[in-house]
């Protein structure tokens, strides 16, 4: 079995054994060594267990992790003079980006001998399943379909499982729900069957995507495409009219585009209907739905417009516009003629608009606007200007009926969908996989927003670590109510170590690349900075080459509040992922100081950032409060037909604990559970 669902499972904490023959002879030593170097007990197939299953464990959670700077870190750290410290690091600078000498590894100067005590700290076990090629295969091909079925972006970790089970097993989906991810399929096969999921409104994006993805280019008013992807476009736009699926009106919305890309690609009709559609592109007229909903807005026809929106675009088009068309009421009646009009069935909008508006910005605040383009988020915050010139403004009052009818839309539409459900209550700290496509995945990986209380005995060690050359900081910010930041990057630090907050220097040199690394004592850190709430940590790639061009993880370990042992430890590891967005800057996780938890963020950002620090950051915390909101305990609570105090009486069960069901026991074998980190079912639940 190929590496990627073995890695893919071991995330959802299952290991596979691909072997046609079981060895006995290596059990006993492969159980102790997953034991002893990762912490991983098997509680299931543990006589499929084989050697491999080390390797795996080791890619993912990591055993040769370059050393830090200071190999004493973070008690060495501590002896070091502020003069010390950045005189350490200058002459590392110089050695190697200076002189370009990477040869061997650079250590600090000053940092006297220190000797580690055997490692002896308690750490939390992980659960593992064992399971054979047959069944690893049914059981990702129900990842597949369950990742298929949502009408939202897929990860670039989702989709690359995706991609490569259709290929590698020649799977056909009954269903691709998101018409990004059918536009991906249909590139990267060229199987024009994928077609079927799109209209031809949605060529423009494809083309879109095509553009930045095989040529670095996000502007679609300059192509200059091969004639292999000329060609390709072509057979798509043909395909499209054959099946009868276009949608001119809805073309009309990109009809300077359509006009370019129809120039670029030669196109020459062949049919009356392919005429026809020049001849709309080509024409002067505009028949878009967005036109004609403009214009019932300006004559101040609320209802007129969002039934044209609603006939034309459909409901989601409606719910998305809502803000705009709520400011232009003009009396309650006008109000509550627009709230009763809502009828959607997407559950995933109505999510995404329910912790919106319960998160909305009243005029006197800044709003910052929030979308996604390439599976990387892209930001903006309104100027001071902007802000002055606001027209779209709803009230107070406004929002909370918004919110009351989404809260009893979304009720009434996820009732009775699941049967008797046990949920544990600490499923109150995890959030939905709403919108995870800006997301990297990996071990320990939880959607946006989820929150992990962190035992008052541990402190946090943020770790990244590369290979080869490219220099990746590690940096944090520390944000207060009030918005003010106080940047921790290896630009501040020499100045700024304290018992709260220590970092190990920038270690760049040696082949096998670097590490670096933020340990946060938060105790000591609300008595030092009493006015930081949150702290934002973050990851850029100082060189400037984008972190899919690079090898890079990230993540974080818990470890006692005076560790033992070494920097980093394979057992302490809560999570380790793969950094791969197509930016050189990323958002990884925050701690929320007054309340002792980590916070979840794992946002790829559109942006060329080589230093952090150079864009606002603010809006992060909404995702502090996501929970609040709606997480995955209320939902599952929605869907109930009865929430059961006993894991016995469940026909499903919904937990972050490990759960041990006698197998003899018949109705145990029933039980459908849940996990955390399980965002295929999830998903799936949102969108039937």
């Amino acid at each position: 079995m190929e590496w990627i669902y073995k890695y893919y499972l071991f995330d959802k904490h299952i290991l596979v054994n691909d072997e046609a023959e079981v060895s006995t002879e290596d059990q006993f030593e492969t159980l102790f060594s997953l034991a002893n170097l990762f912490n991983i007990r098997i509680v299931k197939g543990e006589k499929l267990v084989s050697k491999d299953m080390i390797r795996v464990a080791s890619m993912k959670l990591g055993v040769n992790v370059p050393e830090p700077f200071y190999r004493g870190f973070p008690q060495t750290v501590r002896e070091l003079t502020t003069d010390q410290l950045i005189f350490d690091q200058l002459l590392s600078y110089v050695k190697t980006y200076g002189f370009g000498n990477f040869t061997e590894s650079t250590h600090s100067i000053f940092e006297k001998q220190f000797e580690r005590a055997a490692f002896q700290e308690k750490t939390t076990i992980k659960e593992f399943t064992v399971i054979d090629e047959k069944e690893a295969e049914a059981t990702l091909a129900e990842y597949v379909n369950n990742l298929l079925a949502g009408t939202r972006p897929l990860s670039n970790e989702q989709y690359n499982l995706v991609s490569n089970y259709i290929v590698a097993y020649k799977f056909t989906p009954s269903n691709v729900a998101s018409k990004n991810t059918a536009m991906k399929l249909l590139m990267d096969t060229k199987n024009l069957e994928f077609t079927s999921y799109l209209n031809m409104s949605d060529v423009i994006k494809m083309v879109d995507e095509l553009n930045y993805k095989y040529y670095g280019n996000t502007n679609m008013k300059k192509l200059n495409l091969r004639n292999q992807d000329r060609k390709f476009i072509i057979s798509v736009i043909e395909k499209i009219f054959e099946s009868g699926r276009v949608d001119i009106r809805d073309c009309y919305e990109k009809k300077k585009l359509w006009n370019g890309l129809l120039h670029h690609i030669h196109y020459k009709a062949k049919s009356t209907e392919a005429q026809q559609f020049l001849d709309a592109m080509r024409g002067d007229e505009n028949h878009s739905v967005y036109s004609e909903f403009e214009k019932a807005m300006a004559e101040k026809q609320i209802m007129q417009a969002l039934e044209t929106l609603r006939s034309g675009k459909g409901s989601g088009a409606v719910l998305r516009n809502l803000n705009y068309i709520i400011s232009r009421c003009e009396s309650i009646e006008d109000l509550e003629r627009v709230i009763n009009s809502l009828d959607t069935k997407n559950v995933i909008i109505l999510i995404q608009l329910l912790i919106q508006y319960s998160q909305y910005k009243t005029a006197a605040q800044a709003r910052t606007f929030i979308f996604t383009k390439y599976n990387m988020m892209k930001a903006h915050t309104e100027t001071d200007e902007e802000q002055k010139k606001r027209k779209s403004v709803i009230s107070e009052g406004q929002v909370n009926m918004m919110v009351n009818k989404l809260t009893e839309i979304l009720t009434n539409l996820l009732k009775n969908r699941l049967g008797k459900v046990y949920i544990d209550p600490d499923m109150v700290n995890y959030a939905l996989p709403i919108q995870e496509n800006t997301s990297m995945g990996g071990f320990g990986v939880l959607a946006k927003g989820t929150k992990i209380k962190l035992p008052e005995t541990k402190k946090l060690r943020a770790f990244t670590y590369w290979e080869k050359v490219d220099d990746i900081d590690l940096s944090v910010f520390g944000i207060s109510d009030d918005g003010k930041r106080t940047e921790f990057s290896w630009r501040t630090m020499a100045g700024l170590q304290s018992p709260a907050i220590k970092y190990s220097g920038d270690e760049t040199s040696g082949y096998n690349g670097g590490s670096e690394y933020f340990d946060i004592d938060m105790e000591k850190m609300r008595k030092l900075y009493p006015d930081i709430h949150y702290m934002i940590f973050c990851n850029n790639v100082f060189s400037g080459v984008p972190f899919a061009k690079c090898y890079c993880k990230a993540g974080y370990m818990t470890r006692d509040l005076k560790d033992s042992g070494k920097i980093y430890e394979p057992k302490t590891v809560q999570s380790s992922f793969f950094i791969d967005c197509e930016s050189t800057f990323a958002y990884l996780f925050g701690l929320d100081l007054k309340s002792n938890e980590f916070v979840w963020l794992n946002v790829g950002r559109s942006a060329d950032f080589t230093v952090a620090g150079n864009s606002s950051m603010n809006f992060l915390t909404d995702y502090f409060h996501v929970t609040e909101v709606i997480n995955v305990y209320t939902f599952f609570e929605m869907m109930a037909t009865e929430v059961v105090d006993n894991m016995l009486d469940a026909d499903i069960v919904v937990t972050d604990k490990d759960v041990h069901l006698e197998e003899n026991d018949e109705a145990a074998k029933k039980i459908e559970v849940i996990r955390e980190y399980d965002f295929e079912k999830m998903i799936k639940l949102m969108n039937q």
